[in-house]
């Protein structure tokens, strides 16, 4: 018997280093996670496609294997993604994709892109954010009258409440519980209460803002364009136009705090953009793309990068620039990548007509 203690010893202590070696690999907390869809790192490209064509799309570019999916919605989804892509945004693993002609934002699990559900009701979308558990869709409703703000259950996909704002109301932002919308064919932001779902306030500033982020230092930037006045022969009348101008605003207040005017009368400044840290501004400006540091007090004389975009983009892990280039929506577009110093990198193509770019 005394021979068989060790082969004992051994078979136990084997058993027990296996048991261990299990606990360890089954430990959720202790090995590599688990992925959650093909989708969870990268970058997501919205292509709007033509107009009633209904052949909007999303791409999808992987930053380390520099690869590209053309349309990753429609083969898992088995149908199109409808009518006009204007805008996506992420909120708790899901993505939400406005898409104006159809009228509706439609919901994916933002790491497979299967479908869950559409928000419908709506009339002419344009932008979508989250506040106080809640989803804020802006819509223009129709041309030329005063627009509104779409309040939306995320549980149910429905929409509770509208709230009227300005006209056009295009990009909005979500901070302190608060709702700030850009009302384009105005010169105002409305201010939603995201407690009450009511504007607390309006702050008129310049003309025609039409985007706006938000800075390290808990300041708002709002880019607004200018009104434009138009000939018959549809150029710009710069006697009768008004210039677009950089404002930063302080949401504490609600004060204007600055104002920085753009010298023509002819162009319009769009696509307000921020970098990873917060601290530099990039914009599309007379068919060229500025920097701005947060800290400057004068517009930048020149430009970082000499090419217009229909879409702009910067990642915030890497800084990296992304241009979207959407030729004449007769056939697929491009997307060009710029080093932080504005040098060219790489392109690839993606759908028609690129727009926005979230990164992930």
């Amino acid at each position: 018997m005394k021979k068989t203690q060790p082969v004992k010893r051994f078979f136990l202590n084997s058993v027990l280093a296996a048991a261990a070696l299990c606990f360890t690999a089954c430990d959720p907390d202790s090995g590599p996670a688990i992925p959650k869809g093909a989708y969870e790192k990268g970058v997501f490209i919205l292509n709007e496609g033509n107009f009633q064509k209904g052949n909007s799309t999303v791409s999808f570019y992987d930053r380390d294997t520099k690869t590209v999916l053309p349309d990753i919605f429609s083969p898992v989804n088995s149908r199109p993604l409808g009518d006009v892509a204007q805008s996506i945004s992420a909120h708790n693993d899901r993505a939400y994709i406005v898409v104006n002609n159809s009228n509706k934002v439609e919901v994916a699990d933002i790491n497979t892109f299967e479908s869950l559900g559409s928000i419908s009701g709506l009339a002419m979308p344009r932008y979508f954010a989250v506040a106080n558990n809640k989803g804020y869709v802006t819509e223009w409703i129709n041309y030329g009258i005063k627009g509104r703000v779409s309040v939306i259950d995320l549980s149910t996909n429905t929409v509770i409440k509208t709230i009227e704002v300005g006209t056009m109301p295009e990009n909005l932002l979500s901070f302190k519980n608060k709702v700030y919308v850009a009302n384009t064919s105005d010169n105002t932001i409305s201010v939603i209460n995201a407690a009450t779902d009511a504007v607390e306030t309006t702050i008129t500033l310049a003309e025609a803002p039409n985007s706006l982020v938000l800075d390290a230092k808990d300041k708002i930037w709002v880019l607004a364009g200018g009104k434009k006045s138009y000939k018959p022969d549809f150029t710009v009348d710069e006697n009768k136009s008004t210039v677009g101008n950089l404002i930063r605003l302080n949401p504490a207040n609600n004060a204007v705090e600055l104002t920085l005017p753009f010298a023509s009368r002819k162009d319009s400044p769009g696509q307000l953009k921020i970098n990873g840290a917060k601290n530099k501004l990039y914009y599309r400006y007379a068919g060229k793309i500025y920097q701005f540091d947060i800290a400057a007090t004068a517009l930048p004389a020149t430009a970082l990068i000499n090419r217009n975009f229909y879409g702009l983009g910067v990642d915030p892990a890497t800084d990296m620039i992304y241009g979207a280039d959407a030729g004449f929506f007769t056939a697929n577009g491009k997307v060009i990548r710029y080093s932080p110093g504005g040098a060219a990198q790489d392109s690839f193509q993606v759908g028609i007509g690129p727009n926005s770019f979230l990164f992930r």
